[in-house]
């Protein structure tokens, strides 16, 4: 956290929004000498920003956006990327010259156009981020302090961006206990279509079609830890996923066209009673899985 700061906006008091501010206050608070700073919430119900005050995550509520911003050192937009074109369109009339923006958005395309449609020559202002933490659960219970020690988060600054700012936003991730890379917002949405977009997508199209069958009840009563394991992001916020499927959507429907080609090579290998391509299929998927993983210890997962 830059010792100057003195006021953060946290725009959405959520999971993101909510372990940024703990993770910040919780760093702030080793610091010998640390500098008061206070987090103002903004948000679209009342209830989030309540139980967000009442847990501690913000220190007030913002009345409104000439108020909230009035002498913000940074503006965090951690709200699904959906409301982000509004956000933008809210904030830019009262950001003062002095004030940085970023977000964490699961993609960066779209967020950028928004930020450039709607702020305008303040788009300079704003360094896209994505940090790579979520969970399943929302809200601001769900906020932790921890929440990005160890894990990776990216930053895909654009052109206008001065460098100076953009070392400040880093700092303030790590500060945060994060890792922070740095790529474009194409490459970012390529990669994260394929890592995480996909698999949220699979996760709730497996559960929705069993849901629907005539014997669903029996089904889920029978399903146990594999299943567990492979929906569980299907648990995550519904209107968060949403935004992203359709944000990523050209991406994301390249990564299915080539996993449903994948689908059908493993059709036609229990079709065929292939059980040599199968073995071969599954020894290469877990010796890569397990490599990826000896990769991961002591980091982001």
């Amino acid at each position: 956290m830059k010792p100057a700061s003195s006021k953060v906006v946290i725009v959405g008091v959520g999971l993101i929004g909510g372990s940024f501010a703990l993770a910040a206050k919780a760093a702030l608070a080793q610091q010998a000498n640390a500098p008061h700073v206070r987090f103002v919430g903004m948000g679209r119900t009342q209830t989030a920003l309540d139980e967000a005050l009442r847990l501690g995550v913000i220190d007030e509520i913002g009345r409104d956006w000439p108020s909230a911003l009035r002498d913000a050192d940074l503006v965090l937009i951690a709200t699904p990327v959906g409301q982000m074109p509004s956000v933008f369109a809210a904030v830019a009339p009262h950001l003062a010259a002095s004030t940085l923006i970023t977000d964490g958005g699961s993609t960066k395309c779209d967020v950028i156009a928004a930020a450039r449609m709607h702020l305008g020559a303040k788009c300079a202002q704003f360094i896209p981020a994505h940090p790579i933490a979520g969970a399943e659960k929302s809200g601001a219970a769900a906020a932790r302090s921890d929440l990005f020690q160890g894990r990776r988060v990216v930053l895909t600054p654009l052109p206008e961006n001065r460098a100076e700012d953009v070392e400040r936003i880093r700092t303030v991730w790590r500060f945060c206990g994060a890792e922070v890379d740095v790529m474009s917002a194409e490459e970012h949405d390529r990669i994260f279509a394929a890592v995480s977009h996909l698999p949220h997508l699979l996760a709730y199209a497996l559960v929705h079609e069993l849901a629907h069958r005539d014997n669903a009840e029996q089904l889920f009563g029978f399903a146990a830890g594999g299943f567990r394991d492979f929906t569980r992001i299907a648990s995550s916020h519904p209107e968060m996923w949403r935004d992203i499927c359709l944000a990523n959507r050209r991406a994301l429907m390249q990564e299915l066209d080539a996993y449903m080609v994948e689908l059908m090579r493993t059709r036609a290998l229990l079709a065929s009673r292939d059980a040599e391509g199968l073995m071969s299929m599954f020894a290469a998927a877990r010796a890569r899985r397990e490599a990826w993983l000896s990769a991961q210890k002591g980091g982001a997962e």
